[in-house]
Parts: structure tokens; sequence; C-alpha cells
């Protein structure tokens, strides 16, 4: 394609009939797209003296912000947590099948594991941009080896690690690399570990609390030293208490430094996280909360596990579809969740009540909701922007009630 100079340049795609969202409301509008970056259509015309090349009819759909998976083990008969010599073609595989479930970036996870395994599994995850060809990998999260012995759930008890005297020299001793890294979950109440969330976030490294005994005051000061996020909240930490809330006590800190946040994820498939458990969640930060909406710090999925899976009491807002309970061999210990992103997500809103609106931006009815930038965890540049032309934007299609429909991702 060649411009008015006879330059050579990408073409434009135009989706028309579709709703988007700006400014965290659900609008009625045409959207321009070029090699992956969202146009201001009046600058297209009117600077660039173009027009659209392509035109994709949206049949009345939502075009709105890919999910992002920030825990994710596995899934489809791939371990990410397995030393093997192509970790990358079980990556790939993931990437490419979690697209039709609306994620269009995500974390690969490792559970606790040996040095061994980790010096051999990270240099082979690189971060990688997302495409028809699968999700992009946002980089690695590292669930473990420092984490709590009594909140460690299925993690294998031989590999838990503690903080030596060097402290950051044993992480780099444990992990090996961090250039592919994104996320470290550590237990905070653990000796030295604000030695460490320091050095890690230095690096540009989330850090998240879970799997963790941590009181309240040992998790404000992990926050205070740099800590951002919260692994699969309510799951593997102290239950709240009115004397001593723990963890979840931060959702409502009034010692967090100023300007500074706590993100969270919740298990949202009806097993590991109570419905009620997530509209306290919910409404403890209903405008500001950054992952409300996904459930999405899921566990392995397995679409064939080799569990038998045990039923659940429904209640009023029951499991939703393809959820079991998925426990250690041999134990009742939950070891993760198989409902894939898109029914997590469907059951937040239920249990919420917050309605597809809610969830992306303010709807026709001008109901509050999460704007996109809210559901990454990370600091620029890794935050998803509004869809404010020019941006870059992992997004998908809908056709409520939430059928999935992949038309792009950039």
């Amino acid at each position: 394609m060649r411009d008015g100079k006879g330059a050579s340049r990408a073409p434009v795609l135009r989706f028309t009939n579709c709703r988007i969202l700006r400014g965290r409301r659900l609008l009625r509008e045409d959207l321009w797209v070029r090699e992956g970056r969202i146009l201001d259509p009046e600058k297209l015309f009117f600077e660039e003296r173009l027009v659209a090349d392509q035109q994709r009819d949206c049949g009345g759909c939502l075009l709105a912000p890919g999910f992002i998976d920030v825990q994710i083990n596995g899934g489809f008969g791939v371990d990410f947590s397995q030393a093997t010599e192509d970790v990358g073609s079980g990556v790939a595989l993931v990437a490419q099948r979690i697209l039709s479930h609306g994620v269009t970036s995500f974390c690969p996870t490792l559970v606790t594991s040996p040095p061994e395994v980790y010096h051999k599994v990270l240099p082979q995850i690189p971060v990688k941009s997302g495409g028809p060809h699968g999700a992009g990998v946002l980089g690695v999260h590292l669930e473990g080896p420092f984490i709590s012995r009594e909140k460690r759930g299925a993690h294998p008890e031989a590999y838990l690690r503690s903080f030596e005297a060097n402290a950051f020299h044993d992480v780099l001793a444990t992990y090996g690399s961090l250039d592919n890294v994104r996320i470290v979950t550590l237990a905070p109440e653990l000796g030295r570990s604000h030695e460490v969330i320091r050095a890690l976030t230095a690096r540009g490294i989330c850090v998240s609390l879970g799997h963790s005994v941590a009181d309240l005051q040992v998790a404000e000061e992990a926050v205070q030293s740099g800590a951002t996020f919260i692994t699969h909240l309510f799951n593997a930490m102290l239950p709240f208490h009115h004397r001593d809330p723990g963890i979840v006590g931060l959702l409502t800190s009034d010692r967090l430094p100023p300007g500074r946040h706590i993100f969270y994820g919740m298990i949202s498939d009806g097993i590991h996280t109570n419905p009620a458990a997530l509209r306290i969640a919910h409404r403890a930060h209903p405008q500001e909360e950054p992952l409300s909406p996904s459930g999405g710090m899921q566990e392995p999925r397995c679409p064939q596990p080799t569990h038998t899976p045990s039923s659940v009491p429904g209640g009023p807002c029951p499991p939703p579809p393809r959820a079991c309970l998925l426990c250690s061999q041999g134990t009742k210990t939950l070891s993760g969740s198989i409902a894939p992103m898109d029914v997590c997500i469907r059951h937040f809103l239920q249990a919420t009540g917050l309605g597809a609106p809610g969830l992306w931006g303010r709807g026709e009815d001008g109901h509050p909701a999460v704007s996109p930038e809210q559901a990454a965890v990370w600091s620029r540049p890794w935050r998803l922007r509004h869809c404010t032309p020019p941006s870059y934007w992992d997004w998908r299609s809908s056709r409520e009630p939430w059928t999935l429909e992949l038309m792009q991702t950039s």
C-alpha cells in the first residue's frame, strides 16, 4: 500500500457496527487500527488524507481490552514447571489456546521448584508480543519457593526456601537470571524479605504477597518496601479476623504510602472463593479495583485432569460450568482450578451484580466500572492504556451474554 507520495505504508483497518471503550464509557463508534495501533480517525483523514483500506462489520459486538492472566501454571497438557528441553513449544500451545477464552496477555507461572528447574526453564520463556498466533507473554510469574510452610498449599514442602544472610544473592542463586521474570510471590514474614522486595522492585519486578501467615502490620511494611500485589486474595493466607485482618486488611489499610495502590487477584471459579468474599473485595474498592473482574489468578488448567472432580455445594451462586474441585493426590488440599478465564469472569459478574458494562467502563446506563489500565498490575511501560488514540491495545470482541469471538490482537 502506498500513500500520495508513493511511500509504502501499512494498511488501515476500520471496524464498524461496534461498541468501544472510551473515557470509561461504552460508546457506539468505529475503531481504526494500523499495525495494532489505534488511530485517531480525524488525524488520519485531515492530516494523512487517508481512508480505511479494509472494513470489518462487527455485528454489534463489544470491542474491549483482552483479559490479562497473571497467574496460569499451565494447561492443555502443559506444566510450565516441568524442566523439558522445549519449554517454548508448551508456552506457545497455551498461548494459542487461551485466545478463545479472551486472554490476550499472560504470565506463565512456575510453582515452588528446585533451583535447577528455574535455571533451565526461565531462559526458555522470553517476553513475547501477542497476535493471531497466541496471547502475548508479559514475563514469568514465580510463585515460590520463598513462601510459608504453613500456607504452602499444594507447593512441595521439600523445595521451600527462606532468605539467608545475603538475601538477594540467595534469590539469584535460586532463580538464576531474572531477565524474563515479571512477578515474584513471596511471604513477607520471612526474615530479610524487605531487603529482597526492595531489590526486586528496583529491577522493575512486581512483588506479590501470598502463601503467607503475615499479620496486617507485616503486610503493610512489605507494601511500604515496594510490594504492590496480593496473590489469590483470601486463599493461602490468614483468614480475616476483626483484631488482625492479616493481608486481607490491606484492602482498607490507611498505612499505605501516599498514592500507592495494592492490587490483587482472586480465583473466581465458584470453588476457591465464596461469592460473598468476591463481593467484599469488590465493594472495598468498587471504582479503583484493578483486578476486580478477572478472578484470573487461575491455577493450572488441564482439560483432562488426572484428579477426580468432586461436587461442591451450589448455594445461591453455584459454581460456574467447567469448574471442579482439584486436590493434591491423596489429600483435600486444593491444587488449582480448571475454570478458564471467561468462566471466572461470568461468575464474578454474577456474584457482584456488575454486568458487562460494569466490567470495562460506564455503559449507556452510566454505571461505573473498571478501566482497562486497572487490569494491569505492573508499572509503565507495561500498563494497558485507555482506548484513546493513539495507543496499543490488546482487544477482542464479545457478544452478550459472553460468547467470545477473537477478532484481532495487537
